[in-house]
């Protein structure tokens, strides 16, 4: 077969994606860099096959994200492959109509997000970042004014409980004996029970009943804004909130509100909606809010871990299997026969 042509701009998350790539022998890789002109770009990814897209929104310009415009100008792409687990970046409804395959890397940075996410839940429960920053100013006059609350026992609601969430609610059953809920409407109580949760079907009910919520869903149509003012005045007084999926699902001013009224005690926050949040953003002057710059993936195992299950998960397509992660499976038959006209054998089904 002739080798997979595959193009990335920049940086690659670890170089365990190029050392399995080359090794396999199979795929020309290009490399190029968002410093070139667009022309010179779009010259070059027209000509491949596999477009490795980043994840991350607010670094790669929307001409090079993957939607009709792209497909129109660059016919010959038959897959997008994310960086990571998001794939904000692609219209799945174009690249289906284009008959071009979409696939994650979803579930390669499981433990750092989930682990970021308890460190948040930790940090702002115990009011660690207030007792900090206090001593640092040498302000501490009332050890008292740092009481803060312990995650044992407690009930954890978790908005989407895929790969994260599930980690996640194993980490607080299994440490902390918390009860765990989860709203995810996809999924049945029978496989929410399975990851570990109690299945609650309205959104606002789940969020009534919790000490701390974690969001860890994806950014798709139907959860772009899910959280709202309506789900902020719905959670308990005294609750706590932590976003490390994605900016624009938890609407940020409604947030901003529900922690400067004190209706909420505090949030850890690693997903904005423009990242990195501007300097003069209202949240960052909040002492018992914990931001970071949607960094909760980024460890050195999460990395290499994601480069290796993208490279291994390029290999089996380019070897005629179905991938594991395919985001859109509706555009397959379309996909199928698209590859089959490049590389002359029919993918599975």
């Amino acid at each position: 077969m002739n080798a997979m042509n595959v193009l990335y701009f920049d940086y690659v998350m670890d170089p365990i994606f190029l050392d399995l790539l080359e090794a396999d022998g199979g795929f020309a890789i290009d490399r190029r860099t968002l410093k070139a002109s667009e022309s010179e770009n779009f010259e070059a990814l027209s000509r491949t096959h596999v477009y490795q897209i980043s994840s991350a929104k607010d670094e790669l310009p929307k001409g090079f994200w993957g939607g009709a415009e792209l497909f129109a100008r660059c016919p010959n792409i038959l897959l997008l492959s994310t960086y990571g687990a998001g794939y904000d970046v692609c219209d799945l409804d174009a690249a289906t109509a284009a008959g071009v395959a979409v696939v994650n890397q979803a579930g390669g940075n499981k433990e750092g997000v989930a682990e970021h996410a308890l460190a948040m839940m930790l940090t702002v429960a115990k009011k660690i970042i207030n007792a900090d920053r206090a001593t640092r100013r040498g302000n501490i006059t009332d050890r008292t004014a740092f009481k803060g609350i312990e995650l044992n026992d407690k009930t954890v609601g978790i908005i989407g409980i895929g790969h994260v969430g599930t980690r996640l609610a194993a980490m607080c059953k299994g440490i902390f004996n918390c009860r765990v809920l989860a709203y995810d409407p996809l999924l049945s109580a029978e496989t929410i029970a399975a990851r570990g949760a109690e299945k609650v079907e309205s959104l606002h009910e789940m969020v009534a009943q919790c000490d701390f919520v974690s969001l860890n869903c994806p950014l798709i149509p139907t959860t772009r804004g899910m959280v709202d003012a309506s789900v902020f005045n719905a959670m308990k007084k005294g609750a706590i909130y932590v976003a490390t999926a994605r900016g624009y699902i938890h609407d940020e001013v409604a947030l901003t509100e529900a922690l400067a009224s004190g209706h909420l005690a505090g949030a850890g926050l690693d997903v904005w909606d423009i990242e990195p949040p501007p300097a003069d953003h209202p949240i960052l002057a909040m002492d018992n809010v914990i931001v970071s710059p949607h960094t909760a993936g980024v460890t050195f195992e999460s990395r290499r871990n994601i480069a290796k299950i993208t490279a291994e998960q390029l290999i089996a397509i380019r070897d005629g299997e179905k991938p594991p992660r395919l985001l859109n499976p509706e555009v397959w038959p379309k996909f199928q026969e698209r590859f089959h006209a490049v590389y002359g054998i029919r993918p599975a089904d």
